[in-house]
């Protein structure tokens, strides 16, 4: 009994003395990343992990419900799309084609009114929040420099930093964009709880304007800007000018750092498949949705189109991909988040799940984006079963060496 009560001892003054330490080299905020993601058996951030945050609510207006198809649901997924949705964690994957519900299915004991992590999706709706700020004179245009609303910003390399830099990713901001390293400013962003003053702290180590970088901060100041400018909350003003005239069916959550605190914006709205296929909806439309110009088209062509012609693959806050002789673009999320629109044949396609496909370093699309689009028009009758590129590619890094 001794013993123990010692061990006890022990084992509180070791846990006391890491606490303290942490609070003196100021990353205290591990303390949640251990809480919320390795304690209940995690290695990253996951997609429900949005109920051990503080959340601010992006109010739904009039539900506009979908449309069902009058082929709804008619066709199940190819064999190779069930494979791959198994291996990979799917939890929902829907067709919208013609405006219409065509296909959608949902695994894991996620239904169409579950919530789910959109991670990195968010950033395209941050970027259209910025041109609907710009719409509304808000904000004058996208070369309105960072250092108006935020005089940090005024000096060096940072004087030079514009709206639409943090937009399309080209802000030289010193940015280590690693997810699974507890000690990268991503990590902190995302744990801990003075993400303002994280960000304010951020130096520009480069010349922006120059080059595509992807780098989470750059959405997270933007989005500090946009409340600048609007003076609301960026779940309000997202409410305002998207969920409700879009008629989302469900209210959403956005990620704060604390308790009455700040969106985290470059991530983190919780919704569901339907809801976020409007965005997909919206932007086929060229900003139209049932009749009323809620973007600009000029801004949505900005958005869907590179800004610099060696960075083919982003816009600004979209990613693009000519395949199968069509332009794509999409909105992408950490472990394998999509909302693809396919102007040319009226198609948008939704994939949440838990587990992103392979990264390759000679394509920046990853592996499971060509099965998710073959796969759909495969379903739809508009491609050969033995015809596009993901029949053949590895999902994981175990499959690429062989194992």
């Amino acid at each position: 009994m001794n013993f123990l009560k010692k061990l006890v001892l022990w084992l509180a003054i070791i846990f006391t003395f890491i606490i303290i330490l942490l609070h003196l080299f100021d990353v205290d905020y591990l303390l949640k990343a251990v809480r919320v993601v390795y304690l209940n058996g995690k290695t990253t951030a996951y997609l429900d992990d949005y109920t051990y945050f503080d959340n601010r609510i992006i109010k739904k207006g009039t539900a506009q419900p979908w449309a069902l198809h009058k082929e709804y649901n008619k066709v199940k997924p190819t064999e190779r799309l069930a494979e791959v949705n198994k291996e990979l964690g799917t939890v929902a994957y829907v067709i919208i084609k013609n405006d219409s519900l065509w296909h959608e299915s949902y695994y894991d004991g996620y239904s169409k009114d579950s919530k789910s992590n959109s991670f990195s999706m968010a950033k395209s709706i941050v970027s259209a929040a910025m041109f609907k700020a710009i719409m509304e004179g808000k904000i004058k245009n996208v070369d309105q420099k960072v250092s108006d609303y935020f005089p940090e910003f005024g000096k060096g390399p940072a004087a030079k930093l514009t709206v639409g830099d943090l937009s399309s990713m080209a802000t030289g901001l010193d940015w280590n964009e690693h997810y699974s390293s507890a000690f990268s400013i991503t990590t902190r962003a995302y744990f801990g709880d003075e993400l303002e003053k994280t960000m304010l702290n951020v130096g520009v180590v480069q010349e922006p304007g120059k080059k595509f970088d992807y780098v989470s901060g750059a959405t997270q100041l933007l989005a500090m800007v946009i409340v600048k400018a609007t003076g609301e909350h960026l779940a309000d003003y997202v409410s305002e000018k998207f969920w409700q005239p879009m008629g989302m069916e469900h209210d959403a959550l956005w990620q704060l750092d604390r308790e009455g605190g700040i969106e985290k914006a470059y991530c983190c709205v919780a919704s569901n498949a339907r809801d976020f296929a409007r965005f997909g909806k919206l932007f086929l439309h060229k900003g139209n949705w049932n009749g009323s110009q809620i973007i600009d088209p000029a801004y949505v062509a900005k958005m869907v189109n590179p800004r610099f012609p060696e960075s083919p693959q982003y816009g600004y806050g979209w990613w693009l991909n000519n395949y199968l002789g069509k332009k794509m673009y999409y909105m992408r999320g950490h472990l394998g988040q999509f909302c693809i629109v396919i102007p040319e044949d009226n198609i948008v396609i939704v994939r949440l799940g838990h587990i992103k496909g392979l990264q390759t370093d000679t394509d920046p699309h990853s592996n499971d984006f060509y099965v998710y689009v073959d796969e759909a028009y495969k379903m739809m009758g508009m491609m050969k079963p033995s015809e596009g590129k993901g029949n053949s590619l590895p999902m994981t890094k175990k499959e690429a060496e062989g194992k």
